[in-house]
């Protein structure tokens, strides 16, 4: 069975929240100079992102 609507939704929203996270820590490791954990991070953070843009498409008006 596919996944709901409301399952690709909920899922959207944790991508959202471990964005936010992420995004913080990578926040945190450039204001101490670990610019090689921030750069991780953030390449991190765009991932999310991305993935969540996938699963926003999935649960379009096409469904």
């Amino acid at each position: 069975m596919p996944p709901s609507t409301s399952e690709l939704s909920s899922l959207a929203s944790l991508l959202d929240e471990l964005t936010v996270r992420v995004t913080a820590l990578a926040d945190s490791a450039l204001a101490v100079h670990e610019d090689d954990v921030a750069a991780e991070l953030y390449g991190v953070e765009r991932s999310l992102a991305t993935a969540r843009r996938r699963i926003e498409r999935l649960a379009g008006p096409h469904r």
